[in-house]
C-alpha cells in the first residue's frame, strides 16, 4: 500500500501560529506604544486588534514579516489614522501624528521598530503606562483596574480575581476610568520626574499585584505564570532604580525573596508545594541573598511601610532552614504592622496563619472563623484552603473536607484544582 502523502502546512496554518505567537507581553508593548502615539486608549485598543485581524487575512498571502511586531506596529498606526481621518475629529491631532509619524519614519531607518523593549530607563514604554494609569484624576481603584487589565495584560476576569471583586463590577469600573480618561484628556505619557514619588504607591500596587496573579495563576492549566512575575521583577528593579525609597526597596526584597522559591514551588506534576513541604536546597541562593540584603535595608529606612513589612515577613521565611524552624512568633508580630497602614484580607489571613502556627491551630481556627463575614474574604480562595490545613490538625476531617469543596468552588488554575482534589480525598478518607 503506498505511504499516504502527508498534509502540506497550509499558508493560513502559519499566520495563525505567528499571530498566536505575538504574545502577552509583545501585545501589552504594543498597545502602550499605541496609546502614547494616538493618546486614545480606546482607539489604540481598537486599532491593535484591527491590526491583529489583517496580519490573518493578509500573512496567509504575503507570508509571515521578519518581525512581526513592526507589522504589527506600522499597520494599527495606520488603521488608527484611518479611523481619525473618517470620523474627522481634532484635525490638529491629526496634523500632530502625522508630523510624529514622519519623525518615526525617518528614526526607523537607523532603529528596529520590532524593538519595543530596549529603552532607558525614564523612556521605559510599559513603566511609562504605569505611571500614566496612575494619574491622579483617577480614583485609587480605577487606577489599579485600568493598568492591570490594558499595561499589564491580564484579562478582566483576572483583574477581578486580583482585587477580590465580582468580574461584571471591574467591567464597570474599567468602562467608567477609560470614559473618564476621554472625558479630562489624560496624557498617555510618563509624568515629569517631580511627580514620580506621588504616583509610585499606585505603580508599586500594581507590579505587585500583577506578580501575585503570576505566582498563582487565577485561571488556565499551570499553576504559575513566568512572564508575568519576571516582567514584575524587571519593572520593580526599574522602578527601585529610579526611585531607590523604603517602599520599592521593600517591594523589590519581596518579590526576589518569594522568586528565590520558584524552583521547589511545584511538584513533577505540575501541583503546587505548599510552602512548609518544599526542599529549600532548592531554593535561589542568589535570589534568596540578594533580597535578604534588600528587606533589611527596607526595614531601616525612613517612610518603610506594607512592602517593607512583608519583605522582613518573607525575610523570617527565608531565613529558617526548614519549616520547623521557622519564627512563626515574629512573623505573627510583623504582621501586627500592616494591619495599621494598609489594613486587607490578604494581611489578615496571614496574621491569622501566622497566630495559628506560632500558638496553636485552635487560636489561628477562632482568627480564621472571625475573617468569616468579610465578602471578599468569601471569595478569596486561600482563605478556605488555610481553614482546611488548619481544620485538619485539629483532626476535624468532616469541617475539613467542606473547606477544601468551598475551595474548588472558587476559580482558580487547574493544578491548583488537581492538588486541592487530592487533598479532599485524602481527608474524605481519614
Amino acid at each position: 500500500m503506498p505511504d499516504t502523502p502527508r498534509r502540506r502546512p497550509r499558508a493560513d496554518d502559519s499566520a495563525r501560529r505567528a499571530v498566536a505567537a505575538v504574545d502577552r507581553d509583545a501585545r501589552t508593548l504594543l498597545l502602550a506604544r499605541l496609546t502614547r502615539y494616538f493618546g486614545d486608549l480606546d482607539l489604540a485598543e481598537d486599532a491593535m486588534q484591527e491590526a491583529l485581524a489583517q496580519a490573518l487575512v493578509t500573512w496567509p498571502t504575503s507570508g509571515v514579516p521578519a518581525s512581526p511586531a513592526a507589522w504589527l506596529t506600522t499597520t494599527a498606526k495606520r488603521k488608527g489614522l484611518d479611523v481619525v481621518r473618517r470620523e474627522k475629529v481634532l484635525a490638529d491631532k491629526l496634523s500632530r501624528l502625522q508630523l510624529a509619524a514622519e519623525r518615526e519614519h525617518r528614526s526607523d531607518h537607523h532603529a528596529d521598530p520590532a524593538d519595543l523593549a530596549e529603552q532607558p530607563p525614564l523612556s521605559d514604554e510599559r513603566l511609562g503606562m504605569f505611571f500614566a494609569c496612575t494619574h491622579p484624576v483617577l480614583s485609587a481603584e480605577d487606577r489599579i483596574a485600568l493598568t492591570l487589565r490594558f499595561v499589564a495584560g491580564l484579562t478582566t476576569v483576572e483583574v477581578a480575581h486580583a482585587l477580590l471583586i465580582p468580574t461584571a463590577t471591574m467591567q464597570q469600573r474599567i468602562v467608567r476610568a477609560k470614559r473618564r480618561i476621554a472625558t479630562l484628556g489624560v496624557p498617555f505619557t510618563a509624568p515629569a520626574p517631580g511627580d514620580l514619588p506621588a504616583r509610585a504607591p499606585g505603580v508599586l500596587r500594581v507590579i505587585y499585584l500583577l506578580y501575585a496573579e503570576g505566582f498563582a495563576r487565577s485561571a488556565g492549566p499551570a499553576h504559575v505564570r513566568d512572564d508575568l512575575t519576571a516582567e514584575a521583577v524587571r519593572l520593580a528593579r526599574l522602578l527601585h532604580r529610579l526611585l531607590p525609597r523604603a517602599e520599592t526597596v521593600g517591594l523589590l526584597a519581596l518579590l526576589l525573596l518569594t522568586e528565590a522559591r520558584r524552583p521547589a514551588r511545584l511538584g513533577a506534576d505540575g501541583r503546587p508545594v505548599p510552602l512548609s513541604e518544599q526542599d529549600r536546597s532548592r531554593w535561589d541562593a542568589a535570589l534568596r541573598a540578594e533580597g535578604l540584603q534588600l528587606a533589611e535595608r527596607a526595614a531601616g529606612s525612613p517612610g518603610a511601610g506594607p512592602y517593607a513589612i512583608q519583605a522582613a515577613i518573607a525575610a523570617v521565611h527565608a531565613e529558617a532552614d526548614d519549616a520547623d524552624g521557622t519564627d512563626w512568633s515574629q512573623i505573627a508580630v510583623l504582621y501586627r504592622m500592616p494591619q495599621a497602614v494598609d489594613p486587607g484580607p490578604v494581611v489578615e489571613l496571614g496574621r491569622a496563619v501566622a497566630v495559628g502556627r506560632a500558638l496553636g491551630p485552635s487560636h489561628g481556627l477562632r482568627l480564621l472563623d472571625d475573617l468569616a463575614s468579610n465578602t471578599a474574604m468569601i471569595r478569596y480562595r486561600p482563605f478556605h484552603i488555610a481553614r482546611a490545613l488548619t481544620l485538619v490538625e485539629l483532626g476535624d476531617a468532616a469541617a475539613a473536607a467542606h473547606a477544601y469543596r468551598e475551595a474548588l468552588a472558587l476559580p482558580g488554575n487547574r493544578a491548583e484544582d488537581d492538588y486541592l482534589a487530592a487533598s479532599l480525598a485524602d481527608v474524605e478518607q481519614r
